[in-house]
């Protein structure tokens, strides 16, 4: 079981919070504690780091075929400070098929993998671990491993989930991060919104930045992300919604 427990920075206190909103517990809640603070959705007026970085994907190509075993990844990068970094923490990350994401420290890299049809979603980090998210900071691509057969087209846009992990393991002292992409597609432009429920509490955003939860009881509990247009509709695309399990203790 992963375990990931995400600090608050010191900076973060001096952040502005923005579109801040206190949940109301149901009142038949059994494990209602009247001197428990309320649980608060907010985000911070962040400025966004790196805007200039590139990440440019040479292999694979669109719908480029593989023999199952060890597949082969090569990306450049620009304009982002990549080789300096990363030998204390990983910066350039890697989802397939909208599972956990996986950190690797250099650009060319294999990964071992079975006969399937596969979406990579790869992206750069900050120093927080948060996605960078102006164009050019991510890409995506089809390929398939073996004979399998390319996932039908669709003109979709599609959330790739930075954050939280699978299983991750929440300080309930901290803030939980929800942290996602919109790939293939504008919020604005295209009136699209992000519906995020953790438990009982439902919460929306119309535009890319990370969600922080704070005052979470302990528990288990289901993150379901989901992309809809603004009237509500669900996008129909395989990776239009993405569900974690998180674990606050």
């Amino acid at each position: 079981m992963p375990v990931l427990i995400l600090f608050i920075w010191a900076c973060s206190e001096e952040k502005k919070k923005i579109n801040e909103e206190v949940m109301e517990v149901s009142q038949d809640s059994l494990s209602l504690d009247l001197s428990q603070q309320k649980v608060t959705f907010y985000q911070y007026e962040d400025s966004s780091d790196y805007p200039d970085a590139i990440l440019e994907l040479y292999t694979p190509l669109g719908n480029q075929v593989f023999r199952p075993g060890k597949v082969p990844f090569e990306f450049n990068i620009k304009n982002f400070p990549f080789e300096e970094q990363t030998v204390e923490r990983f910066l350039l990350f890697n989802i397939l098929n909208g599972g956990d994401p996986a950190g690797f420290r250099t650009p060319i890299f294999q990964r071992q993998l079975e006969e399937g049809s596969y979406r990579v979603v790869a992206y750069l980090v900050d120093e927080e671990g948060l996605a960078l998210k102006n164009f050019g900071n991510y890409v995506d691509r089809d390929f398939q491993v073996g004979d399998s057969r390319p996932f039908p087209y669709s003109a979709e846009p599609y959330l790739a989930v930075n954050l939280p992990r699978n299983n991750q393991i929440v300080d309930p002292e901290h803030e939980l991060i929800i942290d996602f992409l919109v790939v293939g597609g504008d919020m604005k432009l295209d009136g699209l919104k992000v519906r995020i429920e953790i438990g009982e509490f439902s919460y929306e955003i119309d535009h890319m930045a990370p969600v922080r939860v704070a005052n979470l009881l302990p528990g288990t509990y289901l993150v379901q992300i989901s992309l809809l247009r603004n009237d509500g509709k669900e996008l129909e695309g395989p990776f239009s919604s993405v569900t974690k399990t998180i674990i606050v203790r």
